[in-house]
């Protein structure tokens, strides 16, 4: 097979170079950048005929700009008569959008497949979908990876004596479960109500024993911190000591650091999904590479190998 490319737009560079030192070569060399009209260009500094081509950039702030820089560069590299396109997404922006669940609202998700297909791109390769129905909104093959081994793995060093996983929902209570699984800890629920479209949500009820136990709270992503930060209050005043977050996507929009901050959380454990600039890192936040991860999926797709053996499956 031949040695594929890998390009990056500017939503997460430092991630793609990552990616590239465990395949052991470089980021391919592309001009990316905005206009004055703030119109996007982009200009590939090297031949990709007849190559395989993966291009990381998730759908992180600014989050409008980061999708057309991706659709920019497939269609640039469709151009370029690169044999094969594979959109390389560590976050799916616009995940919570799949479905009607309101009178009068688009399926926002499903659209951006439809864009990213109709760009150029022949596969998709992601890591942990808000709603797993979205591999359903491609017509071409889409490899959903996890990072739940990767967060187990990290807690599982920590050995926790006495703990609980917590879902921050009903909605994520299946992943919390596996997550728990692999950590051989039972599993909790938050029940929380969600108030309108401004990304408030109110704690109801703990489903589960979470006292004088560590607890871990498990979510795919934290974005204003808000669920997180309220499913923490509402487990230290049930009488638990210590208390971790795990997710997969640091969005951390809004108010999210000056909540996370302030909230009695001993650790916040993300991973790279996202870029996190170095003055907004707080002491409490570990972030773990996916870079690993990503980097043998496309080694395995590159060469025709099994991507569910990654996975034992």
């Amino acid at each position: 097979m031949n040695e594929p490319r890998i390009f990056t737009g500017n939503a997460n560079r430092p991630l793609a170079q990552r990616i590239a030192q465990y395949l052991n070569m470089k980021v391919a060399e592309a001009d990316v950048f905005t206009f004055s009209n703030e119109n996007i260009f982009v200009r590939l500094a090297q031949s990709v005929r007849g190559k395989d081509a993966y291009v990381v950039q998730p759908f992180s702030s600014p989050v409008s700009h980061s999708i057309m820089e991706l659709l920019i560069m497939i269609d640039c590299l469709k151009r370029a008569s690169a044999d094969r396109i594979t959109a390389v997404i560590p976050y799916y922006g616009y995940g919570r959008t799949d479905k009607k669940d309101q009178p009068r609202v688009p399926i926002t998700a499903r659209l951006l497949a439809d864009l990213v297909e109709a760009a150029g791109a022949h596969r998709v390769l992601s890591l942990d979908f808000h709603a797993g129905q979205i591999q359903g909104f491609f017509s071409v093959p889409v490899d959903e990876l996890t990072c739940l081994d990767l967060l187990a793995d990290y807690m599982a060093i920590k050995q926790i004596q006495n703990g609980v996983v917590v879902a921050t929902d009903i909605g994520i209570s299946k992943r919390a479960r596996d997550f728990a699984e692999r950590l051989g800890m039972p599993l909790a629920i938050m029940e929380k109500r969600r108030k309108g479209n401004d990304d408030k949500s109110e704690v109801l009820n703990i489903i589960g024993d979470v006292e004088n136990k560590t607890a871990i709270v498990f979510d795919d992503e934290i974005d204003t911190a808000g669920s997180l930060c309220n499913c923490a209050k509402a487990l230290k005043a049930k009488g638990s000591p210590v208390i971790y977050s795990c997710a997969t996507h640091a969005v951390f929009s809004g108010p999210a650091y000056e909540r996370m901050e302030q909230a009695p959380i001993d650790e916040i454990i993300v991973t790279d999904t996202v870029h996190i600039p170095e003055n907004k890192k707080l002491d409490k936040i570990t972030i773990l590479s996916c870079a690993p991860l990503l980097g043998e999926a496309i080694h395995r797709i590159n060469t025709g190998l099994s991507i569910g053996e990654m996975f034992g499956e």
